[in-house]
């Protein structure tokens, strides 16, 4: 009986590392693995990814949330700045053990100096990546 459990754990971890790895969601974990607080805004995913449409980067952050590998994470009302943004998106605990088991982290430090290239950033997204944002440890 263990053997079908260890079996069936195995799919499901196959299951998920298919999931995580599909296109657009791999390069959204990228996308905040890569942000300077590991914890972008919607609009900086959607500013990010310009070749997806924003409906379509919200549908996959959030497929992410409900597979726990992503967290939403809202800053408190009295925190909360009119112009800026107020909800983040970060790794949880759980996706960031996923991830490092399955040496998907290995580039991350390369990303975070990708992203620090980047030059030809809207003066919103500037704006919103020095937004105040709540406590999450990446």
């Amino acid at each position: 009986m263990s053997t079908d459990v260890g079996s069936a754990q195995g799919a499901a971890n196959r299951e998920l590392l298919h999931f995580v790895t599909q296109e657009t969601r791999f390069a959204l974990v990228n996308n905040i693995l890569q942000h300077p607080e590991q914890l972008p805004s919607m609009y900086e995913l959607e500013q990010l990814n310009p070749s997806v449409s924003d409906a379509t980067v919200y549908k996959h952050v959030q497929k992410l949330v409900d597979a726990g590998i992503v967290e939403e994470v809202s800053l408190p009302d009295d925190q909360r700045q009119q112009g800026y943004p107020w909800k983040f998106y970060g790794l949880t605990d759980e996706g960031r053990q996923f991830l490092e088991k399955h040496n998907l982290l290995a580039t991350e430090e390369t990303l975070q100096r990708i992203y620090e290239t980047i030059s030809d950033k809207p003066e919103k997204m500037i704006k919103y990546e020095n937004a105040p944002r709540p406590d999450h440890d990446p």
